[in-house]
């Protein structure tokens, strides 16, 4: 099954973002967005995305923003998302200024090339962000955009300017309640075929469904234990199998096992 992404930028979403300077360069600077932390803590608990931050770093490591400035508050707030669950498949940090026209910028896409290879459910996946070019990127990355209260300070605002974003914009909010209710909104449902020499199998799940189930693999009994799990569950279930009962049922047992796990 292809991986779900939520790309999360850091300032204004995550942590709150200096309006005197934009840049977390101390600690006395880093303050966490209200329900950051816990949010993305369910995220990772209750759902199912690969989590990467994206954040753009204008200036990192020049005279002006020291790499070991920026090193500390974001090792910090690194350290406080872990012992709460939260862990990163990839943290994505561009240095360039807006200026630059660098392609590794966000909202461009030449940091994240490796989202775009065909392993990834990029359909399903998700774009935080509290700019305009943050939903940009999300239009050119294919997924949807959640765009957290908005800052009216965007460097790279003329990126967006004559853009229609409305179709990626799947959500406008204030707070992180707001972004995980969304989030678990979503159907959470899947299609599984499984085929082997032994058996063809094929299963229906909805985790969100109302425990209706439609079971049929040729062994009654394991109908039976398989309709409680789907009815005692409360989620939707249809499995069908055809297997090589008449040499023996673990087949069919232990592949509808491995299928629905």
């Amino acid at each position: 099954m292809k991986k779900k992404i939520l790309f999360v930028d850091r300032d204004g979403v995550i942590i709150r973002e200096p309006a005197e300077d934009y840049q977390v360069d101390s600690f006395a600077k880093l303050a966490f967005m209200p329900g950051a932390i816990g949010a993305l803590s369910a995220i990772c608990r209750d759902l199912d995305y690969d989590l990467v931050m994206v954040t753009n770093q204008d200036g990192l490591g020049t005279e002006a923003f020291p790499q070991k400035d920026f090193d500390g508050p974001q090792q910090l707030m690194l350290a406080v998302l872990e012992g709460e669950g939260v862990r990163w498949r990839e943290i994505i940090v561009d240095h360039t200024f807006s200026a630059d026209n660098a392609e590794s910028r966000k909202p461009r896409l030449g940091r994240v090339q490796q989202y775009l290879q065909g392993e990834f459910d990029l359909v399903q996946s998700v774009m935080i962000g509290d700019r305009m070019t943050d939903m940009l990127f999300a239009a050119n990355m294919g997924c949807r955009g959640i765009l957290l209260g908005r800052s009216e300070d965007d460097q790279d605002a003329e990126l967006t300017t004559g853009k229609d974003l409305s179709q990626t914009i799947a959500l406008k909010c204030e707070n992180w309640s707001e972004i995980l209710a969304f989030l678990k909104s979503k159907p959470r449902a899947t299609t599984v075929q499984r085929n082997t020499k032994e058996t063809k199998i094929r299963i229906e799940l909805d985790l969100d469904g109302s425990g209706q189930t439609e079971i049929n693999t040729g062994l009654h009994f394991f109908d039976h234990m398989l309709d409680q799990l789907g009815k005692h569950g409360g989620v939707d279930l249809q499995i069908e199998v055809e297997g090589d009962l008449e040499i023996d049922e673990h087949h069919t047992i232990e592949d509808t096992a491995l299928a629905l796990g």
